[in-house]
């Protein structure tokens, strides 16, 4: 397509791994709903430009945490979050902070697609107007951020149809758009691919190596394959049980993704890995 063979070149993992720069920085990160503390003790680094993702069997805190990154949590009756979490730096949920602009500057993409029941562009320009872009503006952005995200092509001719007549994996390809639309610097994936078909699947994959010439990117996934296939680091988390018998999730491990999946450090990771649970 045009605007691929336009682009800078792919950066490639290796690329990516030897520059690698801190965008968000997690210490000491415990979740709780009410009572129950759902994460204990999370550590952790995310580097710039870079795809992480964070892998482990249900119920381990994956979703939790990637919530913990642009405040989702705070939607949820109950929900605190105690320790550090810093973006450049800043302390996300430091009082000053407004979790609307963090929601701005870290887009997030559902495991299901969920389009607005509006046109392809009333989607896309959503967030722009609510920011109070120049309407004159508008058209520039609808088509730069399906270039984005490699729908442009299939849908320019099309722009005032419903979101909603669109295939599952165009829908999906469609809320990354409207995420790019408004300019954010961190992409969250909670399960991006879970209810796609193969085909589309690989065309969100191939998507996320072109994004991540310009963005981060977190993904949780319960594809191991994925993982390795897109990622180059790689967080393993799983569910332990404490002396009082209270199940709870933890950050095991985290590295380059070719290490974690070839030599990990730790036998929970191997286990996992190679299918002996989880």
């Amino acid at each position: 397509m045009t605007e691929t063979t336009s682009r800078v070149h792919l950066t490639t993992s290796a690329e990516r791994l030897a520059s690698f720069e801190p965008v968000l920085d997690v210490r000491s990160l415990h979740v709780f709903y009410d009572d129950f503390e759902a994460v204990r003790g999370v550590d952790a680094t995310f580097g710039r430009r870079q795809i992480t993702a964070m892998i482990g069997p249900s119920g381990c805190g994956k979703s939790t945490v990637l919530r913990c990154f642009n405040r989702m949590n705070d939607l949820v009756p109950g929900a605190r979050v105690e320790g550090t979490l810093t973006y450049h730096g800043m302390d996300l949920y430091a009082p000053e902070v407004d979790p609307i602009e963090v929601r701005r500057r870290i887009g997030m993409v559902f495991q299901k697609p969920n389009p607005f029941p509006k046109s392809i562009y009333d989607n896309i320009a959503y967030g722009p107007r609510v920011n109070k872009m120049k309407l004159n503006e508008l058209d520039d952005v609808v088509q730069q951020a399906l270039e984005k995200a490699a729908l442009w092509d299939e849908v320019k001719d099309q722009l005032d149809k419903s979101a909603l007549a669109l295939s599952g994996g165009q829908q999906q390809r469609l809320c990354i758009a409207r995420c790019i639309a408004v300019q954010p610097e961190v992409i969250l994936m909670d399960e991006p691919c879970a209810s796609l078909d193969p085909l589309a699947t690989a065309k969100i994959e191939d998507l996320m190596q072109e994004l991540a010439n310009d963005y981060t990117i977190i993904i949780v996934t319960h594809n191991m394959q994925q993982a390795a296939r897109v990622s180059d680091r790689t967080a393993f988390f799983t569910a332990e049980v404490d002396e009082a018998g209270v199940r709870y999730g933890r950050l095991i491990e985290m590295d380059d993704t070719q290490k974690i999946f070839t030599n990990p450090a730790d036998q929970r990771t191997e286990d996992y890995i190679s299918g002996r649970f989880g």
